[in-house]
């Protein structure tokens, strides 16, 4: 079985909101995604949190396409 990559489990972080991975992976790259400085408590806003998941469906579904 291979290992995830640092950027899969970071993307499989902010989908799914289970962490697989440091956090600061997941934050850095939401803030990538997202396109603009993240705080921290903004991850438990439940709108925040799915508009994450939509911005990250893509990157998800290809990690299983893959």
């Amino acid at each position: 079985m291979d290992k995830l990559t640092k950027e899969q489990a970071a993307i499989i972080g902010a989908f799914t909101g289970v962490t697989c991975g440091p956090f600061k992976d997941i934050h850095e790259y939401v803030e990538r995604k997202i396109g603009r400085p993240i705080m921290t408590h903004e991850f438990a806003d439940k709108k925040f949190t799915a508009d994450i998941k939509n911005t990250v469906r893509e990157d998800f579904i290809s990690i299983f396409s893959e």
